[in-house]
């Protein structure tokens, strides 16, 4: 008889930013100091390194989370979430404009993330439809100044406003979820007049995520 057996190690979620047990589930864990300077903080031109390193990245588990903490932490030198520094390079350039909405929805878990610009605008947002006062706001987003936040908040109420009539919608806090799911069916010609309360694109918004956000909200 054959036994079919799968790798069970589950993949760890955001949970923070100094919040490092993710790197002991990496497959370079444990590797000697000398191997991991020579494989990950190769030579520039150095293709062997290169390659044997990107083989390793190629099948971890956390290789994402390796690459946001390259990201979080401005490390441009060596190779981190399976890019060089090289192909790094570009992320790094416009990481404030990064929307992941993994980190949106950590966030509004609770975890305190390294949220960028956009990502940070879209929290607002979606917690301004989701009515939150502007003491949670402050606490999710961990502001120390509760007018910074009250202000947030303010150009979150005029942004969702100028959205609503320009579009002409309703109220967001009056969007049911058949109104979700209409939008989520839309055909590809109407793809451009579909709003969600949090400006997620198109290709981010399923079901999935909007039942993760209102949960987490």
């Amino acid at each position: 008889m054959r036994h079919i057996t799968t790798n069970t190690t589950p993949t760890p979620t955001i949970r923070g930013i100094a919040d490092h047990s993710w790197q002991a589930h990496g497959r370079c864990h444990g590797l000697p100091a000398k191997e991991i300077d020579e494989l990950f903080f190769h030579a520039a031109r150095d293709r062997a390194a290169i390659d044997a390193a990107k083989a390793i990245c190629g099948g971890c588990l956390v290789k994402k989370a390796c690459f946001d903490y390259a990201l979080d932490n401005e490390i441009r030198q060596g190779m981190w979430g399976g890019l060089t520094e090289d192909e790094r390079r570009p992320w790094h350039a416009r990481v404030n404009k990064r929307l992941d909405y993994a980190r949106v929805k950590a966030a509004f878990e609770g975890r305190d993330v390294h949220l960028s610009d956009a990502e940070r605008e879209a929290v607002t947002r979606h917690a301004y439809v989701r009515g939150w006062s502007p003491e949670r706001l402050a606490y999710a987003l961990r502001l120390d100044n509760l007018d910074w936040a009250r202000d947030l908040m303010r150009n979150a109420a005029h942004a969702v406003a100028d959205r609503d009539r320009y579009w002409g919608q309703a109220e967001p806090e009056a969007a049911t979820d058949d109104e979700y799911a209409e939008d989520e069916d839309a055909s590809d010609e109407d793809s451009e007049d579909a709003v969600s309360p949090v400006q997620v694109p198109r290709q981010a918004q399923t079901h999935a995520l909007i039942a993760a956000l209102r949960k987490a909200a």
